[in-house]
């Protein structure tokens, strides 16, 4: 799950920190391999061959010589193509799996692959083609669909892995849209061609599969969406399925975060899916829809798929989604394929740590080993690497295996396992084995969603490597990274180029400016000069209220920074009365349960005068919102605990703030990790609370070991570094208890 960053200085206040183309004959599994949901996923098995011939016949990619528009020029980056070289139109792509759709013989889906054969115990096939899909089923959010293709020019299907997305969407546009152009890039660098293709049509269907595919650097942006919109709706038509996990990276508790800092990245992509009309589809299937699925129950794919009841969607049990799962789990027992199950875990974090190309074999046998290792190494008995390469790649039920991919292409990981639950963070070894090795526009996707996470020391350094690399708003987010690295002074000094440059290219008042100002003005404030802070934010509240109106989530974060620095240049009464104006201004523009809303709450508890007892009272109301609207591990309501354990600490109540901070310190060393500056923090506010409890030595050394930690991740006269030292100064010398 993305995170909020959020802020926290010595009294345990915390903020939101904004922060190819191929022949036939022995080419046969290549070309199947430009079928599936994306350039690189092939089908692994001998059914591939048949399928291969089936595409070969009627569709197939092609490049050759630059013309109409629709032939590709030799090297270019693919698109779906007819045998002669021409986009199909959607009554032509007359296989699920063109779109992206599980196959049932073998090819990476979204929800409609087998799962079963005849003779194996099921019940006759009915005379069902062989390697056909099952029937398609009508799906209850069908109508809804189908409203939305006909008045909006970009339609996009979110629903979890295997929920039948692909194949939802396919059958729906293909009974709307018979004739229109069927435009699909077979990856992110056929984007530019694809637009291009289908803006020149009357009619067509640009076919996004995996939107998170086609977002970032070099990615979907607005203003393409806009040039590609059509003389009438469903004229040109831009219809994409994403995973919900992917899509919940850009929700509103990910802007409460970013507001302001990420023009250049994060809000170019959730831009896009603004324009979107969304439609969701579940995973669990209704009983209406199991209904119709039962219609066709002589398919002993459909049948295994409502024998397995209601646990799991019918969707989700066709991809065999959860018995890959528990193969993958199963497969550590010593003696199994311990092997395999490493490799797939590394493959599974390679998705996870933001890469979204595939994994070359050679690149697998080095990033497994360490997760075998932690497994317990040769007492697993691990098989050899090509059996566990070939365990990983084999389908169940001639559906899809755990990687999909070949050699020349490489692999990734079934999306299905991305969301399996319990996943532990992404481990450093396999961080440190990508992230040197990846091209620029690979860095800055890294780099992006290390920063999301909450991990800024990893999105630096991925995002020094996609800078270097000159992609575009890599310096702005890296400056960005490297001040929430506990490095404000050295962030304050690259914004102040940034911002003089966009002021001097775009103006004073373009909202890139605004952000840069902002970033600008924030980390002047965290390198030690709250008054400036101050009046920088100030002034960029009046023009951002200007340019982007009073009520601009931006304009609301600039007056919430103000408030901050106001009250940290020692007027915490005028804090309180700004922050109560903001926070009913934010009640009426963002609702009660916006993190944004949760977080001015908290800073007015803090800074607004009363009894103890009113303001522990209020900051249990706090967490328990917070709790139920971000969940435990969000970092907003991280901070609310660091708040209740420094208002316990303030209290007296030493016992219970060594318990709060210690826990404090585990869960943000799980969330965030061990570098993050609020770890680091929440380790020095224990530290204290144990002094306070007469536990010196045990507070010295955990002071000791904080301050050496800090010393290599923070620089020099950072606040934190300045408390270290003071606590440890104010200890008595070792050997002397207090009196």
């Amino acid at each position: 799950m993305p995170v909020l960053l959020v802020r926290e200085n010595s009294r345990g206040r915390g903020w939101p920190a904004y922060v190819g183309a191929v022949g036939l004959g022995a080419a046969a599994l290549a070309l199947a391999s430009l079928w599936t949901s994306g350039a690189w996923a092939t089908g692994i098995g001998a059914a591939v061959t048949t399928f291969s011939g089936l595409v070969a016949e009627r569709l197939r990619p092609r490049r050759g010589a630059a013309g109409d528009g629709d032939t590709v020029p030799a090297g270019a980056a693919a698109l779906l193509r007819t045998a002669a070289g021409r986009i199909p139109a959607l009554r032509q792509v007359d296989r699920p799996e063109s779109a992206g759709a599980h196959s049932a013989d073998g090819h990476p889906a979204d929800g409609h692959p087998a799962d079963g054969h005849p003779g194996d115990g099921h019940p006759a096939d009915g005379g069902r083609t062989p390697g056909a899909p099952p029937a398609y089923i009508r799906r209850d959010v069908e109508p809804r669909l189908r409203e939305a293709l006909g008045r909006a020019g970009f339609v996009l299907l979110v629903g979890e892995s295997t929920a039948g997305k692909s194949r939802l969407a396919y059958e729906t546009a293909r009974a709307l849209f018979p004739r229109h152009a069927f435009v699909r890039p077979l990856g992110r660098a056929a984007l530019p061609q694809a637009l291009r293709v289908a803006g020149t049509r009357r009619r067509a269907v640009l076919w996004l599969d995996d939107l998170e595919e086609f977002l970032g650097a070099g990615g979907l942006t607005t203003a393409m969406l806009a040039a590609l919109s059509g003389p009438a709706p469903g004229r040109r038509v831009v219809l994409a399925t994403m995973r919900t996990q992917e899509y919940r990276r850009f929700e509103a508790r990910e802007e409460s975060r970013l507001t302001g800092s990420d023009r250049d990245a994060w809000r170019t992509q959730r831009d896009v899916l603004r324009q979107a009309e969304v439609v969701r589809l579940a995973r669990h299937w209704s009983a209406g829809e199991r209904r119709r699925a039962a219609a066709h129950m002589q398919d002993p794919r459909i049948f295994a798929a409502l024998r397995a009841g209601e646990r799991f969607g019918v969707a989700e049990v066709l991809a065999a989604g959860p018995e890959l799962l528990a193969s993958w789990h199963n497969a550590w027992t010593p003696g199994a394929h311990p092997r395999g199950a490493a490799v797939v875990a590394a493959a599974v974090d390679c998705r996870r740590a933001g890469l979204r190309s595939p994994v070359g074999r050679d690149r697998l046998r080095e990033l497994h080993r360490p997760y075998l290792v932690e497994r317990g190494g040769g007492d697993l008995r691990p098989e050899p690497f090509d059996e566990a390469m070939t365990w990983a790649c084999a389908t169940v039920h001639a559906t899809s295996g755990l990687l999909i991919g070949n050699r020349t292409q490489g692999y990734n990981a079934f999306d299905y396992l991305l969301d399996a639950p319990g996943l532990a963070p992404v481990p450093e070894h396999l961080w440190q084995g990508l992230v040197g090795r990846v091209t620029p526009a690979e860095a800055y996707d890294m780099g992006l969603l290390a920063h999301q996470e909450g991990r800024p020391r990893r999105a630096a350094e991925a995002l020094a490597r996609a800078r270097l690399g000159g992609v575009p708003g890599a310096d702005f987010l890296l400056a960005i990274t490297i001040g929430d690295a506990g490095r404000p002074r050295r962030a304050a000094a690259d914004l102040a180029g940034i911002t003089r440059r966009r002021q001097d290219r775009l103006g004073p008042g373009h909202p890139d400016t605004l952000a840069a100002r902002h970033q600008l003005a924030f980390f002047t404030g965290e390198a030690g000069n709250p008054h400036a802070a101050a009046g920088r934010f100030a002034a960029l509240a009046a023009d951002a209220a200007t340019v982007l109106g009073a009520g601009h989530p931006d304009t609301l974060a600039a007056r919430h920074e103000l408030a901050y620095f106001t009250g940290e240049s020692g007027a915490p009464a005028e804090a309180a009365r700004q922050l109560a104006r903001l926070l009913a201004d934010r009640l009426r523009v963002q609702g009660p349960d916006d993190p944004q809303v949760l977080a001015t709450r908290r800073s007015l508890i803090w800074y607004r005068a009363g009894e103890p007892a009113g303001t522990e009272e209020r900051l249990a109301e706090l967490q328990a919102d917070a709790e139920r609207c971000l969940g435990p591990d969000d970092p907003h309501t991280l901070a609310v605990r660091s708040s209740r354990a420094a208002v316990a600490a303030r209290a007296g109540r030493t016992a219970e703030a060594v318990t709060a901070w210690e826990s404090l310190v585990a869960d943000r060393t799980r969330v965030m990790g061990p570098d993050h500056p609020h770890t680091i923090y929440a380790r020095l506010e224990w530290a204290r609370a144990l002094a306070s409890s007469a536990r010196t030595e045990e507070a010295r050394s955990l002071l000791t070991r904080t301050l050496g930690d800090a010393r290599t991740l923070l620089e020099p006269g950072h606040r934190h570094l300045r408390l270290a030292r003071e606590l440890l100064a104010g200890l008595p010398p070792a050997g002397r208890h207090p009196v």
